[in-house]
């Protein structure tokens, strides 16, 4: 656009390319306005966290720049001092450009240089005598090629160590409490959905517990290479225009900044042209989704009732489940859960097809590895700890429940296996089941084992311990 006059709604500003209407009180600058002009798409903007990171970045690229000599202190500082604002979200209205952009989110990228810049020039005191360059200063050493890569892993680094493990922690806490809550509950276990062997309730709700353990542990290790940051290979990875020590210093100063190990990628080009540690985080957040499926799953089937479904337990009455049937309760909370990992699981597939579209010496999908992956980050946070608290926590056990179904389970009769054979047991089974009776009722009428010994061999907390050792197969 040319020819164009201030308004009271707008200015007129100039980049490369020529004038440009931006709103009036924007901080944001032509090049930005462009972007909203041609992207809009989806109005899905970047994460709180991913701005984070832009704005930690900007302003430890600016220290550094002061440091080496080649930005003087009177911008270096107020531009330190606006990227530190970026950090902490007090800017992030003016962060308006589509997640669907350019591929190398070279538009956010110059979005967070506009702001920085101009808010530098606020901060600056003499805005007019001494402007500040979004490009020449608080861009410079730097490249959106490089600079977005970074990004991406600094959020998700950060995002991971002090959000999602903590709530990973704490959802296992509160199983592993609930685990021993539950220990004395020896109730029906189930394979392919039918009667099974007995199992104590804690056992069960322990076993969901080493399955949020092992989540962590394969998030850790993901840990050091999302350690390893881009910056310093600027736009194809060779590092052109950016001193020599500007990235290691620089990443210094983020890693001193946060507390975490961050250190320059030992290959650039790798660094900037290949988002394989996404996809790597993105499988372990893909394996968690998976295995908190299960564990809402199970919450909501052993929810099921309160009179035809299995009722073993009830989970806390959040809210009406019914817009027409009175009285009814839902198991919300896992419900809400599994459509969280459903939405984890298509958001892996999305960065996984993206960090197969890098070219030669430039992945061109970053802003939407980058969007599903800290949404996947964000969404597992938050679903572990309502989980936790809203429906582990607190779910109640019908005990009463349990020990009748227990005690009329026909599996039961796999204990006697070992002394009376498949057959008589597989016999004593079918006759417990049709005529819904005690297995250990049955067994007296159609063995020679003595009641003593039933009552020993049939005990359900035994069985839930093993029982007898020895024999036979599983299925």
């Amino acid at each position: 656009m040319t020819d164009q006059a201030p308004t009271a709604d707008y200015r007129i500003e100039r980049d490369s390319m020529g004038e440009m209407r931006v709103p009036a009180a924007a901080l944001y600058g032509a090049t930005t306005a462009r972007a909203v002009a041609n992207f809009p798409i989806s109005g899905l903007r970047f994460s709180r966290s991913f701005l984070r990171a832009l704005g930690l970045i900007k302003g430890a690229a600016a220290e550094t720049n002061a440091a080496l000599g080649l930005l003087p202190a009177d911008k270096a500082d107020p531009i330190a001092r606006a990227a530190q604002e970026v950090a902490d979200g007090r800017w992030d209205a003016e962060f308006p450009i589509d997640i669907f952009q350019t591929g190398s989110g070279t538009s956010t990228n110059m979005n967070a240089n506009e702001v920085i810049a101009a808010r530098a020039a606020q901060l600056s005191g003499h805005p007019e005598t001494r402007p500040i360059h979004p490009n020449d200063d608080v861009n410079m050493c730097q490249s959106s090629n490089d600079v977005i890569p970074t990004a991406i892993h600094l959020a998700a680094y950060l995002d991971v160590a002090e959000r999602l493990l903590p709530a990973l922690a704490h959802l296992q806490r509160t199983l592993e409490r609930r685990a021993v809550d539950t220990h004395d509950v020896v109730k029906t276990g189930r394979t392919h959905l039918m009667d099974a062997t007995p199992v104590r309730l804690g056992q069960q709700v322990g076993g969901w517990a080493a399955q949020v353990e092992l989540a962590s542990r394969r998030l850790e290790a993901t840990l050091p290479r999302l350690a390893l940051l881009a910056l310093g290979g600027t736009a194809v990875g060779t590092g052109l225009n950016a001193h020599p020590d500007f990235a290691p210093r620089t990443i210094a100063l983020l890693a001193e900044r946060t507390g975490y190990p961050f250190v320059e990628a030992p290959d650039h080009f790798a660094a900037q042209a290949a988002m394989d540690t996404a996809v790597e985080l993105s499988g372990n957040l893909k394996a968690y989704a998976a295995g908190l499926t299960k564990i809402a799953n199970d919450l909501r089937l052993m929810n099921s009732g309160p009179q035809a479904g299995l009722a073993e337990i009830v989970l806390p009455a959040l809210q009406p489940g019914s817009s027409i049937m009175p009285g009814k309760i839902n198991p919300v909370i896992p419900e809400a859960v599994m459509m969280v990992c459903a939405q984890v699981v298509g958001n892996d597939l999305t960065v996984t097809i993206g960090a197969q579209l890098g070219n030669f010496e430039l992945n061109v999908m970053l802003p939407v590895i980058a969007h599903n992956l800290l949404q996947s980050i964000e969404l597992l946070t938050n679903a572990s700890l309502v989980l936790a608290d809203k429906a582990v926590a607190g779910f109640t056990v019908n005990r009463d429940r349990i020990a009748d179904l227990v005690e009329k389970n026909p599996i039961l009769v796999t204990a006697l296996n070992p002394l009376i054979g498949y057959d008589a047991s597989a016999k004593i089974a079918k006759r417990a089941y049709a005529d819904d009776r005690r297995v250990k009722d049955v067994a007296a009428e159609l063995s020679d084992l003595s009641p003593a010994d039933l009552d020993r061999l049939l005990a359900p907390a035994a069985l839930a311990e093993g029982g007898i050792k020895g024999g036979g197969s599983g299925g």
